[in-house]
């Protein structure tokens, strides 16, 4: 079975150009904790544009309690 990695969290990246979240990463949240920013293709604008990371929570990361 394999192990996963608890430290590594899912995040969404924003255009800054255009507002949409287009792209998903996961990053190590122990040796990166500042918000990443990459130069990404925005296909709304149709060019390269800055995204950062939300600090949105994308629902994914925690575990939700079972009913019952």
């Amino acid at each position: 079975m394999v192990k996963k990695n608890t430290k590594r969290k899912l995040v969404g990246l924003v255009s800054e150009s255009s507002g949409h979240r287009t792209y998903y990463t996961t990053k190590n949240t122990q040796n990166t904790s500042d918000k990443i920013s990459l130069k990404k293709y925005d296909p709304i604008i149709r060019a390269h544009a800055t995204y950062t990371e939300t600090k949105k929570s994308l629902g994914r990361n925690e575990i939700k309690p079972r009913k019952g």
